[in-house]
């Protein structure tokens, strides 16, 4: 199933320079939509991200039967998570956001939902990451800004 990813995570994972990891959780089913690509880019541009290799990933495009739906989601929250709501919601894919009222919209629309601790945990259960490593990178993102809701990913195991 299609991951879309809004800017929230991708950040995250950004900003401690291992955009890898994403796509070793998630591999060819890791996506973003245009508006989060853009968010993402600004960063990048006014120096507040590092630059990272994100070539890999699937980049989708509003259509326009979505963009009445984009509209609907856009007069609560920002144009990436509204985006990747609307995509998610037309196309059956899933959203991984660690904003609470995209999470709560996506709830309500029945749009499968993670997040950053999601990725971590995926990378845990792949043996990719140890809990001790996943640890680190959470307090990494967590000293980028991140908003870490445990202090442990052995809180959620």
């Amino acid at each position: 199933m299609i991951a879309l990813l809004d800017n929230t995570v991708l950040s995250n994972f950004t900003a401690v320079e291992r955009a890898d990891l994403v796509q070793l959780a998630l591999g060819k089913d890791a996506a973003t939509s245009e508006a989060v690509w853009a968010e993402l880019q600004a960063g990048i541009s006014i120096g507040k991200l590092p630059v990272q290799d994100w070539s890999w990933l699937l980049i989708l495009s509003l259509t326009e039967s979505e963009k009445p739906l984009y509209h609907f989601f856009a007069k609560r929250l920002n144009a990436g998570e509204a985006s990747c709501l609307a995509i998610a919601a037309s196309r059956g894919y899933r959203v991984f956001t660690d904003d609470r009222d995209a999470r709560r919209l996506a709830a309500e629309q029945k749009i499968p939902v993670s997040g950053t601790l999601g990725l971590l945990l995926r990378l845990i259960d792949l043996r990719i990451l140890s809990l001790a490593e996943g640890d680190a990178l959470m307090a990494r993102m967590t000293a980028a800004g991140y908003h870490a809701p445990v202090t442990s990913l052995q809180e959620l195991l």
